[in-house]
């Protein structure tokens, strides 16, 4: 058959060049072949040939080609052959597939498509609409590359932010270490005391800290604080916040002064906490504040003067299993430049024991969204009368975790144990401002 003259292509403009280059024209027909590379050519593509449905499989085994012309009634292997062996081949790009038939059945037609033309053309084909099929197929092959692209460009980005993700992840998990390693002991003896830490952050880090420092052979210091928000920051602010309360450097300890003699004396808690509010709001550029309970022990009279700065109530457990909550409230640091801070003094005798924690520990929410709160620590408390140090801290993170129904805490946990466990009895006294 012959290509039909009914307009003439040369007189229509070409495709825009870029996506479709290599067109394979495939039939068993010399004349076939010659009349559409002709055009082909003329148009401005690069033309391969082949005379069978198996020396184009050949061909495309060899060359990438952007567009297949092939005719659909072939000896041996046949066009619908061809096309099937075409879908599977490996190719970088898809490959735009038309059918030259003379068959009009839709049958005919729903087989070719169910196989994976993409377009027919009935023989005799006029040039115009070859030259239209064509530019059909640009549009969508253009498409199907942009698509490819942008999914290649998703690709890459999904990859840089996965490899991102993963360095951040590491520098996270040493972060994580370096922040665990500011408690350097989770336990320690004094002469008639015992301190035992918890620090469990909710992420990787947290902005919760606990800690202690020794200020002289008789004094104690402890203290409990959580930086508002979560993650980096906080930990950060943690970590700064820690140097200004080391027990590894006196001379820096805010909590610590020197008498005239150079020795070593406890400054107030309550000073520490306006001193530690003055550097918040004028030495830290930050929007960060936190709370805080510290206290200092004297080792032989089991007083303890602490001052408390919108941190929950620390909790006090008496050597017969009663449990209070003792403290003023007071205001976070870092929030008001003139705020105030008050002073409570607990007298501890043998066998008594603080607990100092953050809000994550009555805050902490089970299956149904019913936080622990304070009644349900001092039950906790209760129960735990037998355990000690360590043990006491571990068995109430493990009762926590089973009141939150084994889900992740939403909020970091925190907790300090002082055990005061005089060499010799003490007076008891009264409690200032308690609040049960």
């Amino acid at each position: 058959m012959s290509l039909a003259q009914t307009n003439s292509p040369d007189t229509v403009a070409a495709p825009e060049r870029g996506v479709v280059d290599r067109v394979l024209v495939v039939d068993d027909s010399a004349a076939q072949r010659k009349i559409l590379g002709s055009h082909l050519q003329r148009w401005g593509y690069r033309v391969l040939k082949a005379a069978s449905g198996r020396e184009a499989i050949e061909v495309c085994a060899h060359e990438d080609v952007d567009l297949v012309i092939s005719d659909w009634m072939m000896p041996e292997v046949t066009g619908l052959d061809f096309l099937r062996h075409f879908r599977t081949m490996e190719r970088q790009h898809y490959g735009y597939f038309i059918l030259l038939t003379s068959k009009s059945e839709k049958a005919d037609i729903a087989e070719g498509l169910d196989v994976g033309a993409d377009d027919f053309l009935t023989k005799p084909v006029s040039g115009d609409e070859l030259l239209a099929r064509i530019r059909a197929g640009e549009r969508i092959l253009r498409m199907e590359r942009e698509l490819t692209e942008k999914n290649r460009l998703v690709s890459e980005t999904l990859q840089q932010i996965s490899d991102l993700y993963e360095s951040l992840d590491r520098d996270l998990v040493e972060a994580r270490r370096l922040q665990q390693s500011l408690i350097r002991e989770r336990h320690r003896e004094f002469p008639s005391a015992s301190v035992s830490l918890m620090l469990k952050p909710s992420g990787h880090v947290g902005g919760d800290l606990v800690g202690f420092y020794p200020i002289n052979a008789d004094t104690v210091g402890v203290f409990s604080l959580d930086v508002s928000g979560h993650g980096v920051a906080s930990a950060l602010m943690t970590a700064r916040l820690a140097a200004y309360l080391s027990g590894a450097s006196p001379d820096q300890n805010l909590a610590i002064e020197f008498d005239e003699t150079g020795a070593p004396i406890p400054r107030s808690p309550a000073r520490v906490a306006a001193k530690l509010n003055t550097v918040m709001l004028q030495e830290m550029e930050t929007d960060l504040y936190f709370t805080m309970a510290l206290g200092h022990i004297d080792l032989k009279s089991g007083q303890m003067v602490m001052t408390q700065c919108g941190h929950p109530h620390p909790l006090v457990q008496r050597i017969d299993g009663h449990v209070e909550f003792v403290g003023n409230g007071g205001l976070p640091i870092g929030l008001l430049p003139d705020a105030q801070y008050e002073e409570v003094t607990v007298p501890l005798n043998a066998g008594d024991r603080v607990l100092f924690y953050s809000d994550g520990v009555t805050e902490c929410e089970n299956a149904r969204g019913e936080m622990l709160g304070e009644q349900g620590l001092m039950a906790l408390a209760g129960k735990l009368g037998e355990q000690r140090g360590n043990a006491f801290l571990d068995t109430l993170l493990w009762d926590l975790t089973t009141f939150a129904d084994d889900r992740d805490f939403g909020d970091d946990v925190s907790g300090l144990l002082l055990e005061f466990v005089p060499q010799e009895p003490c007076d008891e006294g009264p409690i200032t401002l308690i609040r049960q």
